[in-house]
């Protein structure tokens, strides 16, 4: 039977969840989670996607993604898996996948649910107690977007730029409603 296809759409902001394999690990060392991140940089903007928040925890990623064509998301996530997979087979003499399958896709259709997801991706190491604030956690997109840090690899979407007038300000505005999410929490 063929796989249903994947529901996305140019323009339309998409949730990406990618687990290792048996929910093993796909990070072993710092050089990995860099890679990683280099190869998402370096092929975003080539296949027409710009990455808003992201997070790479020991055995899996969330991405928050707008694809300028609706292909974009299943051309970087096959490129960007296959590319850092094979280097991880090199790296550390394996074979095989390292990947459970397919990614995993939300469509984020409404404003609230944009920074609800950036709050939701970037408040993962916190959730699973390994630090008890995400400025703590190095492997996520929060440094950048609640310290108005430039990023080569993050394009803040729409949502997030209407926080304030001015980069100081949306990450003022945006590192609250973080702390408001872990309060909640």
């Amino acid at each position: 039977m063929p796989r249903r296809a994947r529901l996305a759409l140019a323009g339309v902001s998409t949730h990406l969840v990618q687990r290792g394999i048996d929910r093993g690990a796909c990070f072993f060392r710092d050089d990995d989670r860099l890679h990683y991140l280099a190869l998402l940089a370096e092929l975003a903007p080539a296949l027409g996607c710009a990455v808003h928040a992201y997070v790479l925890m020991g055995n899996h990623v969330h991405l928050l993604v707008t694809p300028s064509r609706a292909e974009s998301l299943s051309r970087l996530m096959r490129h960007l898996n296959q590319r850092y997979v094979q280097a991880i087979n090199r790296a550390y003499r394996r074979s095989g996948t390292m990947w459970e399958g397919r990614f995993r896709s939300c469509l984020v259709d409404t404003e609230a649910y944009v920074l609800a997801c950036y709050r939701y991706i970037e408040l993962n190491p916190v959730r699973a107690s390994m630090v008890r604030d995400p400025l703590d956690y190095p492997w996520s997109s929060h440094r950048m977007n609640a310290s108005a840090l430039p990023s080569s690899l993050l394009t803040p979407h729409e949502v997030f730029r209407a926080l304030a007038p001015d980069a100081r300000g949306r990450a003022e505005a945006y590192r609250e409603l973080v702390l408001q999410g872990m309060a909640e929490d």
